[in-house]
């Protein structure tokens, strides 16, 4: 008899939830780790979990992966780890809020990797959950674009080095927010408008690098700048662009504005 019918016979075959959520219980154990245990030295350990997020994403899906492989599937798993691995270090030492930090982070990870299972079953054939997907991965996308961006700006660097850490993360995260609208993989079709963007909030962060508040209001309005761009660009590509969705993110520019303004220390 074959070998891996005998092994198959013995060894029950995990479901992909159940992979997904060996995957989360890995991840989030390192994470919790990574500064409670090995101090301010994991923070080498934020990267490697980083890398092992859409690893551990294409071996717990590689079944339908593998039928339909597109590189933008593992964009938002690896900054997504990384800026709660990093946004770790930012959070009080204690061992409740350290708890509460990683259950959100094992919370959102689950539906990140439900979310990309739906994108690669989508992009094979039409299901009803594509709507869903796209709204989880936005959600994810905007906290985890907070989190790097409170990042850059806690970091105390010189302009230029800040504007660059914001181009990377924001150039990234724009290309796999427009990717989840058409689900292709034509990067040309993509390119032109996901610079653009991204230049755009680099020029926007160049000019709050030198706005007199704390590096979290800045970090909330540059987030409030990317919803909008992104969510009106999104709006464009699946040709819902209405007065009514316009008029939304009108507005949730306008309370960005407002709280920058609120908590700035204005001095004569």
């Amino acid at each position: 008899m074959n070998i891996k019918k005998i092994l198959a016979k013995k060894i029950p075959q995990l479901s992909k939830r159940q992979r997904f959520i060996i995957a989360v219980l890995i991840l989030s154990a390192g994470l919790f780790f990574s500064e409670y245990q090995f101090g301010k030295g994991g923070v080498f350990l934020v990267f490697l979990l980083a890398l092992l997020t859409p690893v551990l994403l294409f071996i717990s899906n590689y079944r339908d992966i593998k039928e339909n492989f597109s590189p933008y599937l593992f964009i938002l798993p690896f900054f997504y780890s990384l800026s709660f691995g990093l946004f770790y270090f930012l959070v009080p030492a204690r061992f409740l809020s350290r708890m509460l930090i990683t259950s959100l982070y094992a919370l959102g990870l689950y539906s990140l990797f439900l979310s990309q299972n739906i994108f690669t079953v989508a992009s094979i054939r039409t299901i009803a959950l594509l709507s869903g997907g796209r709204i989880v991965s936005l959600v994810i996308t905007i906290v985890s674009y907070f989190f790097l961006t409170n990042i850059a700006f806690s970091l105390r660097l010189s302009i230029l080095p800040t504007g660059f850490l914001i181009f990377i993360f924001s150039f990234f995260l724009v290309l796999q927010s427009l990717w989840t609208i058409t689900l292709e993989n034509r990067f040309r079709s993509y390119f032109f408008w996901t610079l653009g963007l991204s230049l755009c909030l680099f020029e926007m962060s160049l000019i709050l690098w030198f706005w007199p508040t704390s590096p979290t209001v800045i970090a909330l309005f540059l987030t409030g700048f990317f919803y909008t761009t992104i969510g009106l660009s999104q709006a464009w590509l699946d040709k819902r662009l209405f007065r009514g969705v316009m008029w939304e993110y009108i507005w949730v520019a306008a309370a960005t504005f407002f709280i920058l303004a609120l908590f700035t220390p204005w001095r004569p």
